[in-house]
């Protein structure tokens, strides 16, 4: 059986990574882009996890306490992020982010 080397966990980060990019930067709908960031925030979990698994033994769970901070963060992110999707749904009736492009209080 292979056992998995940090090279692989960064190819398969910069992988996620540049998926989650693609989706925020190409996508025209709001949901698509929120997924494409909470990608990009998994990608720098399994960053903060390898280099913390194959760093210098013993190590102080410093990767793990920066990547669980990060889940919260996303979460966070992630339940305001579609308040707001919903809201301008709710006022425009589409999550086309072109055509919202003035907000007005």
């Amino acid at each position: 059986m292979m056992t998995p080397t940090l090279p692989t966990f960064l190819m398969i980060s910069a992988a996620l990574f540049c998926i989650g990019l693609l989706a925020a930067l190409s996508r025209r709908h709001a949901i698509f882009i929120l997924i494409g960031i909470e990608m990009m925030l998994a990608a720098a979990g399994l960053n903060f996890i390898a280099f913390w698994r194959f760093g210098p033994q013993p190590a102080p769970p410093i990767g793990v306490m920066v990547t669980i901070f990060a889940i919260a963060i996303a979460a966070a992110e992630a339940a305001v992020g579609l308040a707001l999707v919903i809201a301008v749904y709710r006022h425009y009736r589409t999550t086309d982010v072109d055509q919202v492009d003035q907000l007005k209080g």
